[in-house]
């Protein structure tokens, strides 16, 4: 009987998925089956004829459907789905030997009905990942809500790591249309469901993410947006502390304009940039020393500022959309990989 089905939305990612599938080849002997569920949103880069030809030493599948985005994927895999529970993960990631194991252990041992773990890198990452990797899951980027014992805020699972029991499935039903956040949706109506969440902090992935700042600067832009639906949908999502990067980014730009004009405004803008001065030296050393690599380090507060800069415009850009009467705001939709 297979226990797992691990959930994975692919759209033209077959290099990764390589990897993906390499990765979980190497896992540690585990006491329950389990099964791989690639479901290919209408690739054109021959994933579907590739898995469909190759065999492996662990159950592989893979269905397939026309272009309709990762939510409509994921809700395919869950109707497709042999296991007891289903995890979530996305093509870019990479399993440790020891991960299934953890999950397991956690999964029995604290009768979980949905979990997560967190994400971090491998030490083959390039650099720029790495720097986004500290960017992403630093107390100072993210307030440790992506895996943390300490995070900021109630912990919600998220795509990229995610585990459910089939009964929150057939409770809950399927994921939203919500093109991005439609994971903290998900778990936002599992707490209000009354089922038991956890954080398994040793169930972590590898996570490639983005792979340029271009790109990075989007997907954060998306979930600045996200926030603003999130938080129409369910109060609790939408807290002062995610206005905070909009917040920064008009002060920056209001007393940039203003020291131009007023000495006492001119004072305060300076007294603000010694203290960005010292958050940034502070960041390229802490950056440096937790990978071991000076460029990481100096890397890192680039990482670090974009991610707040899209954040801060992506809640701007919702709140406006909201304002102007849009029931669902939108991000970067078209082109969003390139």
């Amino acid at each position: 009987m297979i226990q797992y089905s691990i959930i994975v939305a692919t759209y033209n990612r077959l290099e990764e998925l390589k990897e993906l599938v390499e990765s979980f080849q190497t896992l540690d002997k585990v006491p329950v089956e389990f099964e791989l569920l690639l479901v290919d949103d209408g690739s054109t880069d021959g994933t579907l004829e590739f898995f469909s030809k190759t065999t492996f030493d662990y159950p592989i599948r893979i269905v397939s459907q026309d272009h309709q985005g990762p939510g409509a994927a994921r809700n395919l895999g869950m109707k497709e789905a042999a296991g007891e529970y289903f995890i979530f993960m996305d093509s870019d990631c990479t399993v440790p030997p020891y991960y299934l194991q953890e999950v397991h252990k956690a999964v029995q041992t604290q009768h979980l009905d949905a979990f997560g773990g967190p994400d971090t890198y491998r030490e083959d990452f390039p650099i720029l990942l790495k720097a986004i990797n500290y960017s992403m899951t630093s107390f100072l980027g993210t307030g440790g809500t992506r895996g943390s014992t300490k995070s900021v805020t109630r912990y919600y699972p998220r795509s990229f790591n995610m585990g459910i029991s089939r009964k929150v499935y057939e409770t809950i039903g399927e994921m939203s249309s919500l093109r991005h956040g439609q994971d903290m949706d998900y778990s936002a109506r599992i707490y209000k469901a009354g089922f038991q969440v956890g954080l398994i902090p040793d169930a972590y992935v590898y996570h490639k993410r983005r792979t340029s700042l271009k790109k990075f600067f989007k997907q954060v832009f998306n979930w600045g947006v996200a926030r603003i639906n999130l938080g129409s949908i369910h109060h609790e999502l939408l807290k002062p502390v995610h206005f905070l990067p909009a917040i920064l980014l008009l002060a920056a730009i209001t007393f940039t304009i203003g020291a131009i004009f007023n000495d006492v405004i001119r004072q305060i803008f300076l007294l603000a940039l010694l203290g960005l001065s010292a958050t940034l030296i502070f960041v390229t050393v802490q950056s440096g020393l937790s990978y071991k690599s000076l460029r990481v380090g100096f890397l890192s507060p680039i990482t670090l500022l974009t991610q707040i800069f899209a954040y801060g415009l992506g809640v701007l850009s919702g709140l406006s959309q909201k304002l102007t009467g849009k029931k669902t705001a939108s991000g970067f939709v078209k082109n969003y990989y390139k």
